[in-house]
């Protein structure tokens, strides 16, 4: 992971194989004094301003169409962009009255980055607590029979520019986040992912009797 975001450290983390919203997942980010590092932030973001952090159970996926003029977001879509690693995501497919879950992954199984935002809010103690959203756009033709929208997968030669807190202009932002990556695979998992309590390896498991991919 030190290599592929050009990190000067990386502490031990501990792999997840199931990361539901509110739970603390790790992102990278660019520091005050221009160096990246890996933070752990809880997944749903809470603008700075809200009274109640609730608010963050909604905030865990911002459309990048609208976050750069979303009140909730927008701050955030200049200042305080993130990258949020991954080698893989969910998504379910209706089969019936079932939903198949799917993992969705590089064909050629490597680390990715999901386009993210993050804020920092205080409570009324004034005790700090970070966290972040992962941007959506319309589902590429690969994923669209099993949703209408994605995360944003950023390319690796566009890190750089997208956590560099110079990037300003929102149409240089926006160039970014287009051309999603076509080699992605999509392949059949157990239904042990269904339970959020459930995080280890047998969520990636194929599913009993599916051995088929989707390409």
């Amino acid at each position: 992971m030190a290599l592929t975001f050009s990190l000067d450290a990386v502490h031990d983390l501990k792999p997840h194989y199931n990361i539901a919203p509110t739970q603390l997942a790790p992102v990278v980010r660019t520091t005050a004094d221009g160096n990246r590092e890996l933070a752990e932030l809880r997944w749903g973001l809470i603008p700075s301003w809200a009274s109640d952090p609730s608010i963050g159970s909604r905030m865990i996926n911002a459309r990048s169409e609208t976050a750069a003029t979303k009140p909730a977001f927008r701050s955030a879509m200049r200042q305080r962009r993130c990258l949020i690693p991954a080698d893989g995501f969910y998504e379910w497919q209706k089969e019936g009255s079932l939903k198949q879950p799917m993992f969705i992954h590089r064909s050629d199984n490597a680390p990715f980055a999901f386009a993210g935002l993050w804020e920092h809010w205080n409570d009324p103690e004034q005790r700090p607590l970070e966290t972040f959203t992962i941007l959506t756009t319309a589902a590429n033709e690969q994923l669209r029979p099993l949703h209408e929208r994605m995360p944003i997968i950023v390319r690796a030669e566009n890190y750089s520019k997208w956590l560099d807190p110079a990037t300003i202009d929102p149409s240089a932002v926006a160039a970014l986040l287009t051309d999603p990556p076509q080699d992605l695979v999509l392949r059949p998992v157990s239904q042990h992912v269904n339970k959020v309590a459930n995080d280890d390896p047998s969520c990636i498991a194929p599913a009993e009797g599916q051995n088929r991919l989707w390409d």
